[in-house]
């Protein structure tokens, strides 16, 4: 399995290094996992960039001091501020109408039981009102994680995010978002591994949702930013082990 650390220096050229993770899945049939901290964005879906106010909601953003982007995988708008933790894990497929519920089934677990050893006892659901729902998102004193699912021949990608920490200034940020795109959107019900008191230092955050997600998988890391791929640490070594950005 390839595992992919760090961050791209911009915006653009993160966003690459998952879209090329996932072709790579479908032309190789190699698994691959990247768990990472995005640059500071707003991240848009399908159906914001349909809505009558999207110019809006962009602009609003970027009063918030968020760059607005838009993605084609997962549905409404998600907040990174910097420290916010995203896991991508793409498989390769044989056929594109089986497994999408047993893909989710199994990400969700992993990063249930990643926060579970950050001390954070979330369970399956999300508070009415909450940030980007969906079927499998995660929960305690607010929506902490969500995951989305994008298939195309040959490969799924399974992805999503965690909030560490920021929930308040994420919160802050959404609320307008989400009023210009008229979607509801309670602030109150959005958490974070700090604001239930977990361990919210992002690295180790990183370090612990990879190991999950890799799991029993021979590693093969490589370095985003880097043509050098370096040897895979034992996983017992890897989650004491700073994630690099």
């Amino acid at each position: 399995m390839r595992v992919l650390r760090g961050r791209a220096p911009t915006r653009d050229e993160d966003r690459t290094v998952t879209a090329e993770m996932l072709a790579d899945t479908a032309e190789s049939g190699e698994s691959a996992v990247r768990v990472w901290t995005p640059h500071r964005q707003v991240a848009f879906g399908r159906r914001d960039a349909r809505a009558d106010d999207f110019d809006v909601a962009k602009s609003v953003a970027r009063a918030c001091r968020f760059e607005p982007v838009e993605r084609s995988v997962g549905g409404r708008a998600v907040a990174y501020t910097g420290t916010t933790v995203a896991f991508a894990r793409t498989v390769p497929l044989s056929d594109m109408r089986t497994g999408m519920e047993e893909r989710y089934v199994e990400t969700t677990r992993a990063v249930q039981r990643a926060l579970w050893r950050v001390g954070v006892p979330a369970q399956r659901g999300e508070p009415p009102r909450s940030f980007c729902a969906g079927d499998y998102s995660l929960q305690w004193n607010g929506k902490i994680a969500g995951v989305a699912q994008r298939v195309q021949s040959g490969a799924a990608l399974v992805s999503g995010v965690v909030v560490v920490d920021d929930h308040g200034e994420i919160a802050g940020a959404l609320d307008p978002i989400y009023a210009a795109l008229d979607v509801p959107f309670d602030p109150d019900s959005v958490g974070s591994v700090a604001r239930a008191e977990g361990d919210a230092d992002p690295e180790r955050v990183v370090a612990v949702v990879e190991e999950l997600l890799v799991g029993d998988a021979s590693a093969n890391v490589e370095v985003v930013g880097r043509d050098d791929a370096e040897t895979a640490p034992s996983k017992a070594s890897r989650a004491a082990e700073p994630a690099e950005d």
